[in-house]
């Protein structure tokens, strides 16, 4: 890529990153270069025009505790998926129960929830993914754990192999507290092939900053799979994080230098990409079509939590004003 002789016009109200928790700000610029650098995973640009999505990693538990509104949130990442990565179509494949994966479970001994082995996880999608998908990511809300020795894992992907996992069950408000309806009442070691302690297995409240930040996550993960690295120079959504508190502060956008490059895997006009991005802001998700209950008294009449997308949306717009002129 040669670099522009137009000038930059910065539309971010922050474009530098935090070095470390309560430090200050610093502006950080990237060297100059006449080339940026991406882990190749295939020939670019993307031959395959499909992204599959594996979910919910469930026993018979849903979000919410309903089907319907399981349904319709996986339904919503969908659609944010499709306007992120735009010009390709993401499929949405047939729950899994976590016995199908065969994967093994353990009771966290510091917050007493359930986890199940990220590695395995991977290992089972990769046989699933279909020929066309150029990934296949799975989606839960159970928290995951990748070996013995670790507390726990928001996700893992392999990007040789186009497979993802990822976890949301820590951005539930009450993740961390006592009141928390998931934990394991009385810790005991069960039978790793008894799977029935994931039946009716409980999945917090759906909120906007749930919603926030399982976007944020799914589109940052799927981000190393197309071959984007962490981002050191900018507010990106494509920096790294250690914690929570840190992913928060992340951006949903990326960055100019990650946008590029995300553009030359994929082959997106930029401004296109923002508009479906501010569609799906502005969508109603209230179509019956996306969320079928299986009787007529199961319908509930879902509004999108796009509350804490609106500061976005206005950057969104802005941006499309500029490249408009």
């Amino acid at each position: 890529m040669k670099p522009s002789s137009r000038p930059v016009i910065s539309l971010d109200q922050l474009l530098c990153i935090h070095s470390q928790i309560g430090s200050p700000p610093t502006l950080k610029f990237p060297k100059i270069s006449n080339s940026f650098s991406l882990i190749a995973t295939e020939t670019y640009p993307v031959q395959r025009k499909t992204l599959s999505i594996c979910s919910p990693l469930v026993c018979t538990g849903a979000l919410g505790n309903t089907r319907v509104i399981s349904e319709q949130y996986i339904q919503w990442l969908k659609g944010y998926c499709e306007a992120f990565f735009y010009g390709l179509t993401v499929k949405l494949l047939e729950p899994v129960p976590v016995s199908a994966t065969k994967c093994p479970f353990r009771v966290n001994e510091h917050t007493q929830n359930l986890q199940i082995h990220a590695g395995r996880i991977l290992a089972f999608l990769k046989k699933k993914k279909p020929k066309d998908a150029f990934c296949i990511v799975g989606i839960t809300m159970i928290d995951l754990y990748p070996r013995d020795s670790w507390n726990f894992v928001f996700g893992q992907a392999s990007l040789t192999d186009g497979v993802g996992i990822f976890s949301f069950a820590r951005y539930g408000p009450d993740f961390y507290s006592s009141r928390y309806e998931g934990k394991v009442s009385k810790p005991q070691r069960t039978s790793s092939s008894d799977y029935s302690v994931f039946d009716n297995y409980y999945s917090p409240e759906i909120t906007s900053i749930l919603l926030w930040r399982s976007c944020k996550t799914l589109t940052h993960e799927i981000g190393h799979i197309f071959g984007l690295r962490h981002c050191q120079w900018l507010a990106c959504l494509m920096q790294g994080s250690n914690h929570l508190e840190e992913s928060d502060r992340r951006p949903l956008n990326l960055c100019p230098i990650c946008l590029r490059k995300l553009q030359v895997a994929i082959g997106f006009s930029v401004v296109e990409r923002y508009r479906a991005l501010l569609r799906w802001i502005d969508e109603e998700s209230n179509d019956a079509s996306r969320a079928t209950p299986r009787k007529s008294s199961d319908h509930v009449n879902l509004r999108k939590p796009v509350e804490a997308f609106q500061d976005w949306r206005e950057w969104i717009i802005k941006c499309i004003a500029v490249l408009e002129k």
